[in-house]
């Protein structure tokens, strides 16, 4: 097991970090940007290296000062978090090369799937079921037009190297093709200095259902259920809850069963999620997979009772995992809510500012993941995650009542929040229902 290990990242994913090696017995070293050398992980952790001025590209980016933060405080191992460097392969490559260890998968597995088209052919391959579209980049737009009319409309243009919604386009009509196309190329290219694009078939009401998987360096693989995702903000979640009431046990068990036969396909190893579509008809279809703790993990803990964090950590110091697929019982039903600093009624505009009073709610069943605290001053130069609201009941009515309870007493003066957000989400019908599909914050 590691002595010391580095974490590359802010905010409440590297307290967690933390939280994880000091119950492992491990020292944790924090980095921070002068924006944040008041921050809550910067003060808990064993050692704090300052990397640069607020500017992510300075700092949270900045992989040689990185590396050398690495050095100077002795560390065996660096953990990435989620975001910023986790899944940069290059990245990866360097901190093994340093001599380091990566916690995380290879970087072969990061850069195989972080080319989304490559990533289709490969768990095509692997005979993971994936939507009808092209496994080869599409330049032109007769080479798009050509594809559009054999699949049929309506298709949704995406970016080979893409994530977070960007360079994504939906086209219904076939006279919107060439605008769009070219619209998807650019903002590719703006957004990952790569402006190849693929084609899909584009499914109307999907629900975003993943599987969390954890392997290790000896072909163990084991799948952990399922995450509802669907109630996402331009392609960016929202609300997560497990399991999925459209997942009955014998689904479960088939969709895992997928993924992990995509995961042994490419030699995966670490924590990591497989991400599929699920179609009106009930059809699943692989989406991309994610080579890194996810922001959602809570969840998958809470309804498991397996800390992925500490797992990570054990697979990466070449441990062999702690338990088998019979070990993996989901109980009761959890559900998070991403509590950022943005304004609902503005059309999700950024809040920074000052926090001039708190108060984290508590109680049965209820989680929060937070690096906030009262008189804390939000930075404008990163992300705008504030706290991870999550709710565990025996039922998904109980973390649903637990859930609004929570979100009645969690209190942040001084900026403005989603909280109000989520109050109107858990008392809709439709979400009550279960009745849910990636466009169901554009309905309410």
């Amino acid at each position: 097991m590691f002595k010391r290990v580095l974490v590359a990242n802010r905010g409440e994913i590297a307290l967690r970090v933390i939280y994880a090696l000091k119950e492992l017995g491990i020292e944790s070293v924090a980095i921070y940007s002068e924006a944040d050398k008041d921050a809550l992980h910067v003060n808990i952790a064993d050692y704090a290296v300052c990397v640069g001025p607020p500017s992510p590209k300075d700092s949270y980016l900045n992989i040689p000062r990185i590396i050398s933060a690495a050095e100077v405080s002795g560390v065996d191992a660096i953990h990435p978090g989620y975001g910023f460097l986790a899944e940069n392969p290059d990245f990866a490559e360097i901190v093994e090369k340093a001599g380091f260890t990566f916690i995380g998968p290879s970087s072969d597995a990061i850069r195989l799937m972080g080319d989304k088209i490559e990533a289709k052919r490969v768990m095509k391959e692997a005979g993971v079921p994936i939507l009808p579209g092209t496994l080869e980049p599409v330049s032109t737009y007769e080479e798009a037009k050509s594809v559009a009319l054999e699949i049929g409309l309506p298709i949704i243009i995406k970016a080979a190297a893409g994530g977070g919604g960007r360079g994504m386009r939906v086209v219904e009509n076939i006279e919107d093709l060439k605008t769009q196309l070219e619209m998807a190329q650019k903002e590719a290219e703006v957004a990952f200095s790569d402006g190849r694009v693929y084609i899909e078939k584009f499914i109307r009401r999907p629900r975003h259902i993943e599987v969390q998987l954890l392997a290790d360096k000896y072909g163990n693989i084991v799948h952990l259920g399922e995450r509802e995702c669907s109630i996402q903000r331009r392609h960016q979640k929202l609300l997560e809850e497990s399991p999925s009431v459209v997942v009955d046990e014998k689904t479960r068990e088939k969709l895992g069963e997928i993924a992990k036969k995509g995961a042994s396909k490419i030699g995966y190893y670490s924590a990591g999620t497989m991400e599929f579509i699920r179609d009106e008809d009930g059809n699943f279809y692989f989406m991309e997979m994610n080579t890194r703790i996810q922001v959602e993990h809570p969840v998958t803990e809470w309804v498991t009772g397996i800390d992925l964090v500490k797992e990570q950590i054990r697979i990466a110091s070449n441990e062999k995992l702690s338990i088998t697929q019979d070990d993996v019982k989901l109980k009761g039903h959890a559900i998070e809510v991403r509590v950022n600093a943005e304004d609902p009624e503005k059309n999700f505009a950024p809040s920074p500012g000052k926090i001039t009073f708190l108060h984290l709610p508590g109680g049965p069943g209820i989680r929060v993941d937070s690096a906030i605290y009262h008189g804390y001053v939000i930075p404008s130069n990163y992300d705008s995650l504030l706290a991870k609201l999550i709710a565990r009941g025996r039922d998904r009515n109980e973390a649903i009542a637990r859930m609004k309870r929570a979100l009645s007493e969690f209190i942040i003066e001084g900026v403005k929040t989603t909280l109000p957000l989520y109050k109107k989400i858990l008392e809709h019908p439709d979400f009550i229902k279960g009745d849910i599909d990636t466009r169901f914050l554009e309905r309410l």
